[in-house]
């Protein structure tokens, strides 16, 4: 049934797009031709302009992976890790059959189930209990097999009484809940998830990683795309780093935590407006983030028990603008979150109208260590932009409350909570 043991072999996989203007498709052979012969002016004309100083600007194109080679055993499960822009989504979109390689192959040992975008595979016309039937039609499995399963699926994804509506009522959460239980219960001998998990709630998402942990538990093979490093190091062995389009380095899933992680370090050098590796719209971008400790601006350190101040300037301004961020460890634990809805968090427009978010913490309550911060900023309704570690910044040792908190042994909690004892006489 499978190839030497193999689920996955990948050989020299390449995506490439073309950039600056709309992906042409060629109806008609004379098309091809006009577009040929116009090619050397069009080129000719950016260099006037001044809008190309190099072959690879000229080539108006990018590619989103690059020679990519791998192989995956059946019943590994591997976590997919790398910043925005790697080629993470790419590289499934690839496996799943959903987007064709420019260059290389991949050839696949075993039926795939994908949860790659919320609603993947689904008719926004069709109830779910029809779409259930259709997802299962594509993994080429019988209606009698997808009946066995009909109940299983819809009591995990906790939609009983909409069963009958059309999809295109749903809501996202109503959406990933349904598109994970069909993908995960239809018998998938290959699973490939995105992070679409971040759209359901708490409850559901331990759900989902209670049946991707059974799914491996029977030997099937799992491929993880996410960007929360505790939750790749709990359900993956071994893991697979991209940047750039090409994979850096392929192995154990803690070392491959770690190069990813060393990463940040790199892109510190360039700041936040040239920072090219974000997520998001657009409309409003993050363009300058400062951290202060005692009123000392971008002293890249704070200190335990001290106030801290985290500003945040934006280049213009919408309807319902929002900032937050996410204070990570040096692991990639997520240690505490803030949003700019709460009535605490204000922020004042400056004179040359870039917009100022000021989050204030009277007493930091994080032990000393290394961390790193990951920015948010929604307006409009959407989300418009999304930087990963947008700052590293240093905790020093000092006092909560009348108490040395000294750095913590690997593993210990990063938060400290103000307390005191009382003990026997």
């Amino acid at each position: 049934m499978y190839m030497n043991g193999l689920a996955i072999h990948a050989e020299g996989l390449s995506k490439q797009y073309r950039i600056g203007g709309p992906q042409k498709t060629y109806d008609r052979l004379g098309y091809q031709i006009g577009d040929a012969l116009i090619a050397p002016f069009r080129r000719a004309g950016k260099i006037l302009r001044g809008k190309a100083t190099s072959a690879a600007e000229l080539d108006e194109s990018i590619w989103a992976l690059k020679d990519v080679t791998f192989e995956i055993k059946h019943g590994e499960v591997i976590g997919i890790i790398g910043g925005n822009g790697a080629g993470k989504s790419m590289l499934l979109k690839i496996l799943s059959r959903i987007t064709e390689p420019t260059e290389g192959y991949a050839d696949i040992y075993g039926r795939i189930g994908s949860l790659l975008e919320v609603g993947t595979g689904f008719h926004p016309e069709l109830t779910g209990g029809e779409n259930i039937y259709l997802n299962g039609a594509i993994l080429g499995m019988t209606k009698h097999e997808i009946d066995k399963k009909f109940d299983e699926i819809v009591d995990f994804a906790e939609i009983g009484k909409f069963i009958n509506t059309p999809v295109k009522f749903y809501s996202s959460g109503m959406y990933v809940r349904l598109a994970f239980s069909v993908a995960a219960h239809l018998d998938p001998e290959i699973l490939l998830v995105d992070e679409v998990l971040a759209v359901g709630d708490v409850a559901f998402q331990k759900k989902c990683l209670g049946k991707m942990e059974d799914v491996a538990k029977i030997g099937r093979t799992v491929l993880f795309v996410s960007h929360n490093m505790a939750l790749i190091q709990t359900l993956c062995e071994r893991g697979i780093c991209l940047r750039h389009g090409n994979i850096i380095q392929d192995g154990p899933i803690a070392k491959i935590v770690e190069t990813y992680l060393s990463g940040f370090d790199q892109v510190q050098s360039l700041s936040i407006a040239e920072r090219t590796d974000r997520q998001g719209r657009g409309l409003v971008r993050l363009i300058n983030f400062d951290i202060s400790n005692n009123d000392s601006s971008g002293a890249g350190y704070l200190t335990s028990g001290c106030s801290a101040k985290f500003i945040f300037d934006l280049n213009g301004k919408l309807a319902n603008l929002s900032c937050g961020f996410v204070i990570l460890d040096e692991l990639g634990h997520q240690v505490t979150m803030f949003k700019s809805d709460v009535p605490s968090l204000e922020y004042s427009i400056q004179s040359d109208s870039i917009i100022r978010f000021t989050c204030e913490v009277d007493e930091l309550l994080l032990v000393p260590g290394r961390y790193r911060v990951n920015v948010f900023i929604r307006g409009g309704g959407e989300r418009q932009d999304w930087i990963e570690g947008a700052a590293i910044f240093d905790v020093e040792v000092g006092q909560i409350r009348g108490r040395p908190i000294t750095a913590p042994d690997r593993g210990q909690s990063r938060v400290v909570m103000p307390h005191r004892w009382i003990v026997p006489a």
